[in-house]
């Protein structure tokens, strides 16, 4: 599953680095995740990066994007494959 940013999030501009695969990117109003990027750091870290270094836990699992561990391991080799 990828993650999501809540509206509880401060614009702290701490998660956008954090991001291997950079699927962290400013909103309109607040930072958001694009899906289609976010391996939950599966192939990168044994944690989520931007959950560890949010100030105030707004990054959650989406539950709309249901993917499974070998299907985030997918999409990191394709992610990280060379072009």
């Amino acid at each position: 599953m990828s993650l999501t940013i809540t509206d509880d999030c401060i614009n702290c501009d701490v998660c956008e680095p954090e991001c291997p695969n950079e699927a962290i990117f400013q909103g309109e109003l607040i930072y958001e995740i694009e899906a289609d990027r976010c391996t939950e750091c599966v192939g990168h870290y044994d944690e989520k990066q931007c959950v560890v270094v949010c100030p105030v836990a707004c990054i959650f699992t989406n539950l709309d994007n249901a993917e499974s561990e070998e299907q985030l391991q997918e999409k990191y080799k394709k992610l990280t494959a060379p072009s």
